[in-house]
């Protein structure tokens, strides 16, 4: 399903775009001309619907341009491009006005604000960026805002939802024109409050221009995406970029790692800090209770609540504090919060049980960098009375520094590792699981290292392992999480590890009964 479109009741000229950007758009019209009418903007030829701006970016492998006769053919009525891009659609012949700019995506964002009438949204804009928990941090936003009696929109990695319509996703955070579609969408559909994630990707590329959050939330930062950026201080900076007056009013950040801290002292804007544990110097401190781990008490400002993770592990605990501190910034009642944010948010592919067994614990996560392993893997040792099992992969052609401190982190904790495939896309498969394996040995512990070409042997492997476990024994799939397909040698396969991993209980269920 494509990203649902707004009804428009108004339609910008040429003209209101040029003007937008100042002096460096020149729309490329005859002189006196009148404009067509721009409904709706998008930068794929392949979505062009009549009355659309095609913004024809350059590409790693292709020019946007060199698809300008198949987005005019489709309705196209003009195009935003760069000086390179107006030499090859004036090559093609293309009939339509041209506007032209050395950045076009620079301006992306602030030409589908316009275009759709985002730039004054009515939505209360909450966005979550930080390398983990963004996710279920939205997700415990969104659902405890909804049993507030709110109509809250989600826009994230698993899913775009829009009431009780859901759109599954294909990056974190959109780009600037679906996003911007989508945002009038939800207003149009009296959507009070939209959710977001947004990815280091997304401010670097200017998906999020346009956009002026109400609230940012800033959950962590450690070592991923290491491919694009190139060094953790780039990561940073991108992560960071959120925390300005042109993108955020506000903002909640996490005090519990460096970059939070960091982030804290240089943020131009108005900031709240949040702690988890004794000792921390923050505006809001989490105590856990100690005898029981999903209890913790929230303070600050004068203000003590009583609160409970719905979710297993101390970063769920971390996650659900960082969202009831957002409530209550938000301006919701403190009683309210602390009953709404006891909702089930249901986060797809994270800790997400499989049901099914009594004697194994089967769960699937998507713990994707080192710091994600580990935490995954402690939350569920301390309820693993018999053999803790992993089955961890990592991805291709992505970043490669990663891969053997996601072995030593599996290593540290678990019984057994079963290191096998994850989504390996153009590379070699066998040097993927090479690099965990290594990391894995590098660690002084009994945790057996297993190696299984295949994801789907895998599973099935580490199901009949935390079998001869013996009883209270738990098998932990991570990596792929909520994904519903694997990209191997550049071809999507369907696959889903909550299936796989269902199929295998039963599988070796019925083989030892």
């Amino acid at each position: 399903m494509s990203a649902p479109r707004p009804t428009l009741d108004r339609s910008p000229s040429l003209r209101d775009l040029a003007l937008l950007v100042d002096a460096t758009l020149t729309p490329q019209t005859e002189a006196g001309g009148s404009s067509p009418a721009v409904r709706g903007v998008t930068l794929d030829s392949r979505s062009v619907r009549p009355g659309d701006l095609y913004a024809a970016l350059p590409g790693e492998r292709a020019h946007g341009a060199d698809f300008a006769a198949q987005a005019v053919a489709s309705g196209a009525v003009a195009m935003l491009t760069d000086p390179d891009g107006a030499q090859r659609v004036d090559a093609a012949g293309s009939a339509v006005p041209v506007l032209v700019v050395d950045s076009p995506r620079a301006v992306l964002g602030a030409v589908a604000a316009e275009v759709y009438g985002t730039g004054r949204t009515p939505l209360t804009m909450v966005g979550i960026t930080g390398t983990n928990g963004k996710t279920t941090t939205a997700y415990l936003v969104a659902s405890a805002l909804e049993a507030l009696g709110h109509r809250t929109g989600l826009i994230g990695t698993v899913e775009t939802r829009i009431g009780g319509e859901r759109i599954k996703s294909v990056r974190t955070t959109p780009e600037a024109p679906d996003l911007h579609a989508i945002l009038a969408v939800m207003a149009e559909r009296d959507t009070d409050t939209c959710v977001m994630e947004v990815s280091s990707h997304a401010l670097s590329q200017h998906r999020v221009d346009g956009v002026v959050y109400d609230l940012a939330l800033f959950t962590n930062l450690s070592q991923d995406h290491l491919d694009f950026h190139s060094d953790m201080e780039d990561y940073f900076a991108a992560k960071a970029d959120l925390f300005t007056p042109e993108r955020a009013r506000r903002a909640l950040i996490c005090v519990d790692d460096t970059w939070g801290r960091r982030l804290a002292e240089e943020t131009t804007i108005d900031r709240t800090t949040l702690a988890t544990g004794p000792g921390k110097d923050a505006d809001w401190t989490v105590a856990v209770d100690e005898t029981d781990p999903a209890r913790f008490t929230l303070r600050g400002n004068d203000i003590e609540l009583d609160l409970r993770s719905a979710l297993p592990g101390a970063f769920n605990v971390t996650n659900t504090a960082m969202a009831a501190a957002a409530l209550l910034l938000l301006g919701e009642d403190t009683a309210a919060v602390s009953n709404a944010i006891l909702t089930d948010p249901h986060v797809p592919g994270r800790m997400e049980r499989v049901p099914g067994d009594e004697d194994v614990l089967a769960v699937v996560d998507y713990a994707h960098t080192p710091d994600a392993v580990e935490a995954a893997l402690a939350a569920l040792r301390p309820t693993t009375t018999g053999r803790l099992v992993v089955v961890l992969g990592a991805g291709g052609d992505r970043d490669r520094g990663k891969r053997q401190g996601m072995g030593r982190a599996a290593a540290g904790i678990a019984d057994v590792v079963v290191v096998t495939d994850d989504n390996p896309r153009t590379e070699d498969p066998a040097a993927i699981r090479a690099a965990i394996v290594e990391g894995a040995r590098e660690v002084d512990s009994e945790a057996a290292i297993v190696e299984v070409d295949g994801r789907r042997a895998a599973i099935r492997e580490a199901v009949r392992l935390a079998r001869a476990g013996g009883e209270g024994s738990t098998v932990a799939v991570v990596g792929k999480g909520h994904e519903t397909g694997q990209e191997v040698g550049g071809v999507t396969h369907p696959f889903d590890d909550r299936d796989e991993l269902r199929a295998a209980l039963t599988d070796t269920r019925e083989v030892t009964s």
